[in-house]
């Protein structure tokens, strides 16, 4: 049998959940095995119960795993609510001071080896390191990434985490562990980081120059991003303003300069945005906007995840006109799907929506295709050069594909006149019948060639008679559910939708002829995607999967659904 280890470490927000986690994350990767991370958490600084679940394997891993072989219990409430989930053989490794005993239990004297080692402040580099040590994995590796964390501070610093280490790793040299294995020494797999940063490298990596936000969780990790990365002299400028409305038009404004441009928010900063995505759309400039989906209407739930904005998406602001709908499930597709959002948005002259989800930010993947950065960037304008008369231009001439030349303000001698009303061809306003239906046309001319820049949703065992459907973060869960199901001997396949809007109808349509069975797997409570085929093709799911509690799916427990 492979690794397959979950470890979750549960507590109070403000003990170092995270840091644990990052400590462990780090060691691993090291050691060259995959790991995949998420965060649970709720919206406050301190208080309230989190924690970190971190699996481990030996393969390819993008969804969590339902059951817990390790829970590292930083307080008693962490013990209280999820020593249950324990699996066969597992284990809780808790302080000696919160006195909890029991067959399953290991106490270890976290705060006192801590204090021990210099200071409090340590006592997650304790636990990190008495979990590396059940694990049977090797104390050179965690030194090594401690070293990495903290050899540019203080001597002092590192010298306490160092003795931590010791302490907490030595301290479990008798302690048995059902689910210890054998370390082998490999090359790191890849590059380890987490949805939000992909989304970031993805932007810069379509030479986005200006992003404006307003803070709205989950979207603000990838503008934290940004701002770092531009700190470290990349060429981008990032602005936070005073509300999503301000956020929005600055972007726009800096498209409309010819500046690749984007913003990203959440489903209620989305809402305030959708004025201007109509601006976009009518001023046809392009723009680029993440959506970090969370549930609930208004401020719902911050820090909890949902797939419950698409049909929002499709349908934001007022009148009809075309524009791009992504969704990413994966780390590689993030990066390549914001190169996309910004290709085909200035190409087409339109909107690109990208939705992701908290558990899309926040979660921790292992990336072992590299990130590849174009040679050259591609751009849509034309220069007085390219304009017959430039005296003449006119910026929504009325072309066969609906895609008008796009000149630059102030950047020849070609006049470029835009505005929020509806307009003529050279951009002055009009009410005139021919004209708002000359116009409207247009933009919607273009809709033909943009759907066939829409990929097919990724087959996987997609000649099943039984197909599981899906989109966005639940991609890794999905597959892995497949996988437990073939293995129970059922006929089970998925399709995967990132390209979901203009939707390819006829290639989805050809995909899904005569299967016996369709199942939606969304996390929403309308199986939004499922409404959109049965629009768009006419087939009709059969059965729903649906998930709007807030949290994430889990392969297992999609695979009991068909049990039960």
């Amino acid at each position: 049998m492979g690794i397959d280890i979950s470890i979750q470490i549960g507590g109070e927000a403000g003990q170092g959940i995270q840091t644990v986690g990052q400590l462990l994350s780090l060691v691993c990767q090291k050691a060259g095995l995959y790991v995949f991370a998420i965060n649970d958490y709720e919206s406050r600084v301190r208080g309230g119960e989190s924690f970190l679940q971190l699996r481990i394997a030996d393969r390819p891993i993008d969804a969590p795993y339902h059951r817990l072989h390790l829970l590292i219990a930083l307080d008693r409430k962490a013990y209280d609510l999820h020593k249950s989930e324990l699996d066969d053989g597992g284990l809780v490794m808790i302080d000696t001071e919160i006195g909890v005993e029991g067959d399953s239990v290991f106490t270890l004297p976290i705060n006192a080896l801590a204090k021990q080692a210099g200071g409090l402040i340590t006592a997650n580099t304790v636990a990190a390191s008495a979990c590396i040590g059940l694990l049977g994995g090797p104390l050179t590796l965690l030194n090594e990434v401690l070293e990495d964390l903290f050899g540019k501070k203080e001597k002092s610093v590192m010298d306490k985490n160092l003795m931590a280490a010791s302490l907490g790793f030595k301290a479990v040299q008798l302690a048995k562990f059902q689910w210890a294995f054998s370390w082998q020494e490999k090359e790191p797999k890849g590059i380890m980081l987490d949805g939000a940063q992909s989304i970031a490298l993805g932007a810069l990596a379509s030479d986005c120059r200006f992003a404006a936000f307003y803070p709205m969780s989950p979207a603000t990790a990838i503008m934290s991003y940004l701002v770092s990365y531009g700190q470290k002299g990349l060429p981008v400028v990032v602005e936070q303003v005073e509300d999503e409305i301000a956020a929005v038009n600055m972007a726009i404004g800096a498209s409309f300069a010819g500046v690749r441009s984007m913003t990203a928010t959440s489903g209620g900063g989305f809402c305030l945005m959708t004025e201007g995505l109509g601006l976009a759309a009518i001023s046809e400039t392009p723009l680029v906007i993440v959506n970090a989906q969370r549930p609930g209407p208004a401020t719902g739930m911050a820090t909890r995840t949902a797939q419950a904005d698409l049909l929002f998406a499709i349908y934001a602001s007022q009148d009809e006109f075309p524009r791009f709908i992504f969704a990413p499930g994966t780390i590689n597709e993030a990066y390549d799907t914001m190169q996309k959002a910004f290709l085909l948005s200035e190409k087409y002259q339109v909107p690109s929506i990208v939705l992701v989800d908290h558990f899309f930010n926040t979660s921790l993947y292992i990336a072992d295709k590299p990130f590849q950065v174009p040679d050259r960037i591609e751009r849509f304008y034309v220069t007085d050069q390219e304009i017959s008369n430039p005296a003449s231009y006119l910026r929504f001439q009325v072309t066969p594909d609906g895609i008008s030349p796009r000149a630059l303000p102030c950047n020849g001698d070609a006049l470029v006149l835009v505005t929020g009303n509806e307009h003529s061809e050279d951009g002055h306003n009009s009410e005139a019948i021919d004209v708002r239906i000359a116009m409207a046309d247009k933009r919607m001319k273009k809709i033909a060639a943009m759907t066939k820049e829409m990929k097919p949703p990724e087959s996987y065992y997609g000649d099943a008679e039984m197909l599981l459907l899906g989109w966005g973060s639940s991609k890794g869960a999905i597959r892995e559910a497949v996988d437990i199901l073939r293995k129970y001997g059922m006929d089970a396949g998925c399709l995967h939708f990132v390209d979901i809007w203009p939707f390819p109808a006829q290639i989805v349509a050809d995909m899904l002829k005569k299967k016996k069975r369709i199942v939606m797997v969304e996390g929403n409570m309308t199986a939004q995607l499922g409404r959109i085929i049965k629009e768009q093709t006419g087939i009709a799911y059969t059965h729903t999967l649906l998930k709007y509690d807030g949290r994430p799916f889990y392969p297992q427990k999609i695979v009991d659904q068909f049990m039960q």
